[in-house]
């Protein structure tokens, strides 16, 4: 396995925006390599008086491989899952409501990094890009399965491929000639030049996107942490795409999934939310250290 697992961005302004209490019950939707995890656990202790109950840490990751990062803390449960259904595990638990939530929505280094999971043109590996393994559909089989209108679909939405239809057109000229079953195959059917790096990128985005849902587990995920954050509660997420931070931006904003904002008689702003960072984004210092934390951006809300 890796070394390095992740490496998370804005780690300590992540933490601090979720204003930890000691004896709170929080949930990190992304366990992965479980920075963020053992960032909460370890400012509940800098902050825990014993003479209360001990908060308790719900960390959510649907690969098998996030295991091997498992934490050994009484206060903390892992929950092998995908995080669409939060709501269905915090009732599991007899959890009604949650005083904080964390999201860090960037793909894992190990997932770039492992060659054969098939997420990076980088490698040569199977076209899989499967974040739970046990999932039927991979990134070969919509390859090879999508019409061109779904794949020129996928591509322009997901990745912001301005060439998307051409690259789907080439895509399906390939497969009738055999089934694209290789990143490399992907890479020469779609016909992006190799120095075309950034598109080539948008095109495995795009696709990676499609095979785990992904905007549609983001939607549930949100709908959920609305409803389960108590009043006072935070919610601090971490996106790395426009089309995912539109939906994340827009959603605090308005606390609905259409981002329209309602108002009352007097104009004002009946969203359950109140907004604490606005797309914070990580230092020059940081993206020196971490070039990965370039893209990201931090939004943090509080339930009113």
């Amino acid at each position: 396995m890796d070394s390095v697992y992740h490496i998370p961005a804005m780690l300590q302004e992540t933490i601090e925006g979720l204003a930890i209490k000691p004896q709170g019950v929080y949930v990190d939707v992304t366990f992965g390599g479980g920075g963020h995890s053992r960032a909460i656990l370890q400012r509940m202790d800098s902050i825990g008086d014993l003479s209360f109950d001990i908060g308790h840490l719900y960390s959510f990751d649907q690969d098998k491989d996030a295991l091997q990062n498992a934490i050994e803390d009484e206060r903390w449960t892992f929950v092998h899952s995908n995080f669409r259904y939060l709501r269905n595990w915090m009732d599991y638990y007899g959890v009604e409501h949650i005083d904080g939530l964390l999201a860090d929505l960037g793909v894992s280094f190990h997932h770039f990094d492992c060659p054969e999971r098939g997420f990076s043109f980088r490698f040569s590996a199977p076209l899989d890009m499967r974040m739970n393994q046990t999932a039927k559909r991979t990134a070969a089989d919509i390859v090879n399965g999508y019409s061109e209108e779904e794949l020129a679909k996928i591509f322009f939405l997901y990745g912001e491929l301005k060439n998307g239809r051409g690259i789907a057109k080439n895509i399906c000229k390939a497969r009738s000639q055999k089934p694209i079953e290789r990143t490399e195959d992907l890479v020469a059917a779609s016909r992006i030049p190799a120095e075309m790096s950034k598109e080539l990128a948008r095109l495995f985005q795009a696709l990676r996107i499609e095979v785990n849902d992904e905007m549609g587990a983001l939607r549930d995920m949100l709908v959920a942490a609305r409803d389960l954050l108590k009043p006072g509660g935070r919610i601090a997420i971490l996106t790395y795409h426009s089309l995912e931070d539109r939906l994340v931006k827009n959603f605090l904003r308005s606390g609905n999934l259409e981002g329209t904002i309602e108002k009352d008689f007097y104009g004002n702003n009946l969203s359950p939310f109140t907004l604490i960072e606005k797309g914070r984004e990580a230092s020059a210092e940081e993206v020196e250290r971490n070039p990965r934390a370039r893209s990201a951006k931090l939004r943090v809300a509080e339930k009113k």
